[in-house]
């Protein structure tokens, strides 16, 4: 028999303490009856429904113990035609960022000619002290 294929919108919407579905590497979790027993509390997973849990779950480097007793919440697929595409955050350009990185670039030359000058300066008051 087939797993159960089930739609992202379909899984997201179990996302409450009483019903808390998971995806995790395309397959669908409901962990409603671990919620009590995680041993990172119920907020833990509550805060990883209505998105694709799996790097949530492999961050935290579950143990192999852990993995096989997750198999005994199972109920099915994930669409994957139906997941939400990542959206990455680029800031616009703008004006100050420009500013920033010219003030960056010369904030290194000056860490480089700095010690230089200080050097320099030091070297002219010992050699004009020795003349006294």
């Amino acid at each position: 028999m087939a797993p159960k294929v089930h739609t992202f919108e379909e899984v997201a919407s179990h996302n409450k303490k009483d019903d808390c579905w998971l995806i995790i590497s395309g397959k669908v979790y409901n962990v409603t009856p671990f919620l009590e027993e995680h041993p990172g509390g119920d907020e833990v997973l509550l805060t990883s429904t209505e998105k694709d849990a799996t790097n949530d779950f492999e961050d935290v480097g579950h143990s192999d113990d852990a993995k096989v007793t997750m198999q005994k919440f199972y109920i099915g697929e994930i669409d994957e035609s139906t997941l939400p595409s990542e959206q990455k955050y680029t800031p616009p350009p703008s004006a100050t960022s420009t500013a920033n990185q010219d003030s960056g670039s010369s904030s290194k030359i000056l860490l480089f000619i700095l010690p230089l000058l200080i050097l320099g300066l030091a070297f002219v008051l010992r050699l004009y002290s020795k003349k006294e």
